[in-house]
């Protein structure tokens, strides 16, 4: 599990991109990149990281699911993605 502060700081991106998103677009088609420095840092999407939606962390994220490794593991070892069963042979 992520700490909380890091998770808390992820969705405080996550709004200041959507709030700013439109404006970055505006000032990005003038090409006015003084304007656009002038922004909050965390406003820019390239700030974003993928997250798992259940523990919050950043690394082995399957963005096909929305899930790190080992969330996904033990959901579909419980069952609870549909399609997806441990292999053997």
């Amino acid at each position: 599990m992520a700490k909380k502060s890091v998770i808390a700081r992820q969705k405080k991106r996550e709004r200041l991109v959507a709030q700013y998103a439109e404006r970055r677009a505006e000032l990005k088609a003038e090409g006015n990149y003084v304007a656009l420095q002038a922004l909050p840092r965390d406003s820019s999407p390239s700030r974003l990281r993928n997250r798992c939606q259940l523990t919050g962390r950043g690394r082995g994220y399957i963005r096909v699911y929305g899930l790190s490794r080992i969330a996904f593991r033990d959901m579909a070892r419980a069952g609870k993605i549909p399609g997806i069963r441990k292999s053997s042979w």
